[in-house]
């Protein structure tokens, strides 16, 4: 029996050159490597600033021009962007009716302040971003055939939030209705009084209810708008006590913060509590309005609440 030797040479592997990895015994066969469709990986498309918005509630992305059209309510799920007082007053108003009152009067740092950042160095950052003298905007205008005192707050100015300013304002455009046997409205949107004017902030809610009793004295109509948000010194003084008291949907109302009333009763709170739909369904509010459907229900209702004044005149 004959042993069989195999070699480098006999199996075809011995190379001519050496530190040459011999040629495989298929050396025919080749893979080809198939390019990446789509040329690789994909850039995502960013949206220059300014152009659209995303809906904090259902995620829709939104043109901003589309958006102002709808008074910033999104056209999917109908969630209500904050607006400020101008866009609403425009929104509200025939056009080229409304003269603005004190348009000029600001606020004073009259106890000095001091924090992080001074309260004056405050008021001049959100006069220029804002473009207002403080957080509400007050005069006469025209809602159809209805002149109205009208009173818009704006949340975008320090929150809202009232102060020695906001109450003056607010009295002198309510005792200007009621010499002129005006209905008022005032819209809402404040985190309460301001804490930066102390005591001088908590004497606002007395006195704008006080100017509100006489002009209920002469029988003449208060509708109170609550948006989003209306809480604390705002909320416990002008905003709930209208002759009529609306809402637009889902705005937060209240006193105090739920996180507050959960510490404070350590009770579990029930679903939807502080917003509008629950203080429909439990009698604080007399209906829930729509944004788009503002103007015309504020006009019927005024329609509805002058009825027996206009027999008056007649």
């Amino acid at each position: 029996m004959t042993t069989t030797q195999f070699t480098k040479k006999t199996l075809g592997l011995e190379s001519s050159e050496p530190g040459l990895t011999p040629p495989s015994a298929k050396a025919e066969t080749t893979f080809v490597k198939k390019p990446k469709i789509g040329g690789g990986k994909s850039k995502k498309r960013e949206i220059p600033d300014g152009l659209a918005t995303k809906c904090k509630r259902c995620g829709t992305i939104i043109f901003n021009k589309e958006l102002d059209e709808n008074l910033k309510v999104c056209p999917r799920c109908q969630f209500h962007f904050p607006i400020g007082a101008r866009e609403r007053i425009l929104s509200l108003v025939e056009p080229n009716s409304f003269e603005e009152m004190d348009a000029d009067m600001s606020s004073v740092d009259v106890l000095s302040f001091t924090g992080v950042s001074t309260y004056a160095s405050k008021l001049e950052a959100y006069q220029k971003s804002t473009g207002q003298k403080d957080a509400v905007v007050t005069g006469v205008g025209k809602l159809g055939d209805f002149r109205v005192g009208l009173g818009v707050m704006d949340f975008s100015f320090l929150g809202g939030s009232m102060g020695s300013v906001v109450g003056e304002k607010l009295t002198r455009v309510i005792e200007h209705a009621t010499a002129k046997s005006l209905p008022v409205i005032i819209i809402s949107a404040s985190g309460g009084a301001r804490m930066y004017e102390g005591m001088f902030s908590l004497m606002q809610m007395a006195k704008t209810c006080g100017a509100l009793a006489y002009h209920a004295r002469g029988k003449l109509p208060y509708i109170s708008v609550l948006t989003d948000p209306t809480t604390a010194g705002v909320m416990a003084s002008y905003a709930s006590v209208g002759d009529l008291i609306i809402a637009e949907p889902g705005a937060m109302i209240g006193f105090a913060g739920p996180r507050v009333i959960k510490d404070t009763t350590q009770a579990e709170l029930p679903a939807g509590f502080q917003t509008a739909e629950f203080l429909l369904d439990h009698g604080l509010i007399d209906a829930i309005v729509p944004r788009k459907e503002m103007k015309k229900q504020l006009v019927d209702y005024l329609d509805f609440m002058t009825t027996a004044q206009r027999a008056a005149a007649v």
